[in-house]
């Protein structure tokens, strides 16, 4: 019978003491953040309507599900640590393992736990308003631009933007918070464990509250019947559609084409609420009777917290109607249209005078510059009207979709409690970012561990220390996430890898039918729930949602390809760089002995 070498160094230091419980909290504790309190938002802002708002959370669930079933069968195959770079290295080469490795490392995984630690420093503020977020310790005027130009767009993408850096109260709170976890979740596996258990069961029922109360109390059936009513109309007015409208045509056997892809856009968001369920393949070799434990915990986190996701966002339909009042979403989603076609407009001038600058004709380029300034105020000022125009909204009127700063969850709550809400829902997102940080410390390390192995990281990173775990790359994770806090730039980057994450489910879950074929006799305790069709529709979704984003979102997607495959030539670094070194020992006690 022939078996997947697991990796070059098979035996391990690490200690088996996540049992199912332990390993179904780290997945559900990691997939609920803060994303399915505030995200639907800017789904319904995007889709326009309840119908098409359920639709793709419904798709999110089925496909997260499937997904993660797929994933249980190369995890009861492999049960070891690093999960899913394993997955890819044995089913392809070292290359693309690393290359989902690297993009972990610089983005994925440490941008999530600086943007979820940041969220939690939030949310502190609305009890003590210093340490928050909007509390500038100080302030730098820049003028940073990274242009992106591609050759099949008029304009380079600007990829990256900074018109001030500043230090906040709220970032070093989030520092805080990341030095706290990751020193924790040094003294062993025991100790991250217990924080996360009860972190998750305490957020699980916040959750839960939540929806009890939107589906009871806080019903109001004036949305229940704005929501029903034409559950299906709404997204051609919406900016999304306008835009890709334009590139795809406005003839009418296009609509249903252009409605699908807009749909296809969103899941973005949703799947990114949704995701992190792959952690647990990362922590493998630390997990009881992994082959059994870990597809089971899979099925059981991910089918759980879906539930949860949809429940919530009927509670949201239960008490708000999706877009609002129409014709205040309308003439929002208008004046979005307006400013961004004016803010491409300067864009041009402002490339323009830089032309004439250059060409030295400096009365046009002067005329050009002032131009773009006068185009620019315009766009803000439109801004700035459109945010008035919110203020004077009630919360009905803003609805799903314009709900203040996209908190959807606390607009439900304070339905009920007009006093207590927004406290009980600041207090509830805080427990539930601080048990996602926790998780993705602990788990994240465990990927890095496995790359350090292979010689392909940090070599101090895959040494264990006399508690079985592996500290230096949690503190090397834990510094790069540091990094990014104060660049403030993790928005935009996990904005970037998202198609990549997505990329990534795709050939993995190919890899499965790979090792399929390749090894047929292969110990498999667990196969794929309706292979081959549901995990081909699951490649063939996810396929779809990346070729979508390359049209719909360009500006989220090529940085984010260009990002990762920028990992090829350290690939090869870190290859010629392993040639000369010895393999590494598991543990830094077992180096000195």
């Amino acid at each position: 019978m022939s078996t997947p070498v697991a990796s070059n160094h098979d035996h391990t230091g690490f200690q088996q003491r996540l049992g199912l419980f332990d390993a179904t909290m780290l997945i559900v504790g990691t997939m609920i953040g803060s994303g399915i309190f505030v995200v639907s938002a800017e789904i319904a802002r995007d889709v326009g309507c309840s119908g098409w708002l359920m639709a793709v959370w419904v798709a999110t669930g089925v496909m997260t599900v499937i997904g993660a079933l797929s994933y249980a069968e190369l995890a009861g195959m492999m049960p070891h640590a690093g999960g899913q770079y394993v997955f890819l290295r044995e089913a392809y080469s070292p290359l693309p393992g690393f290359l989902y490795g690297w993009t972990c490392f610089l983005v994925i995984q440490t941008g999530s736990i600086a943007a979820v630690a940041v969220v939690f420093a939030k949310y502190l503020g609305e009890f003590l308003p210093e340490p928050g977020t909007n509390y500038i310790l100080r302030e730098w005027r820049v003028n940073w631009r990274v242009p992106l130009p591609l050759p099949w767009l008029d304009t380079p993408l600007i990829i990256f933007k900074r018109d001030t850096f500043a230090i906040t109260a709220g970032q070093l709170v989030a520092v805080a918070v990341i030095i706290f976890l990751s020193v924790l979740n040094c003294l062993g596996v025991r100790e991250g464990k217990w924080v996360q258990n009860i972190m998750t069961v305490t957020k699980s029922l916040a959750l839960a509250l939540l929806i009890v109360l939107g589906l009871t109390l806080a019903v109001d059936q004036q949305a229940i019947d704005a929501n029903t009513a034409h559950p299906w109309e709404g997204m051609e007015n919406s900016a999304r559609f306008q835009n890709v409208q334009k590139q795809v045509g406005d003839e009418p056997s296009t609509e249903w084409l252009v409605m699908l892809m807009v749909a296809a856009a969103a899941m973005t968001g949703s799947m990114f609420a949704a995701d992190a369920w792959n952690n647990i393949t990362f922590a493998a070799g630390e997990i009881k009777n992994p082959r059994r434990t870990l597809p089971l915990s899979l099925a059981l986190g991910t089918g759980s917290v879906i539930v949860l996701y949809l429940l919530a966002n009927l509670a949201y339909l239960a008490v708000l109607p999706a877009r609002g009042d129409g014709d205040l979403y309308n003439k929002i989603q208008s004046m979005e249209q307006r400013a961004a076609s004016l803010r491409e407009g300067a864009a041009k001038l402002a490339r323009d005078a830089a032309k004439f600058a250059k060409n030295g004709d400096p009365v046009s380029s002067l005329a050009a510059f002032g131009l773009s300034k006068a185009v620019s105020d315009e766009a803000d000022a439109i801004d700035s009207e459109k945010e008035a125009l919110l203020k004077q909204s009630s919360t009905y009127q803003r609805g799903v979709a314009f709900a203040d700063d996209d908190r959807v969850g606390t607009a439900v709550i304070e339905k009920v409690s007009p006093r207590f809400g927004v406290s009980f829902m600041a207090a509830a997102i805080m427990i539930s970012t601080f048990g996602c940080v926790n998780g993705m410390i602990l788990m994240g390390a465990r990927l890095y561990y496995a790359m350090a192995r292979d010689q392909l990281f940090f070599r101090g990173a895959g040494l264990l220390n006399s508690r079985g775990v592996p500290a230096i790359g949690l503190i090397v994770q834990g510094l790069w996430a540091i990094v990014l806090v104060f660049s403030g730039s993790y928005g935009e980057l996990l904005d970037f890898v998202m198609f990549t994450v997505i990329l990534f489910y795709v050939l993995t879950v190919v890899g499965m039918f790979i090792l399929r074929f390749r090894q047929p006799n292969a110990e498999r305790p667990y196969r794929a729930l309706g292979y081959p069709i549901l995990p081909g529709l699951y490649v063939l979704a996810c396929a779809t949602i990346c070729v979508v984003l390359l049209i719909v979102k360009p500006e989220n997607t090529w940085p984010g390809l260009i990002l990762t495959l920028a990992g090829i030539p350290v690939y090869f670094f870190w290859k010629w760089r392993g040639k000369n070194q010895a393999p590494t020992p598991i543990s830094g006690v077992e180096q000195g002995s």
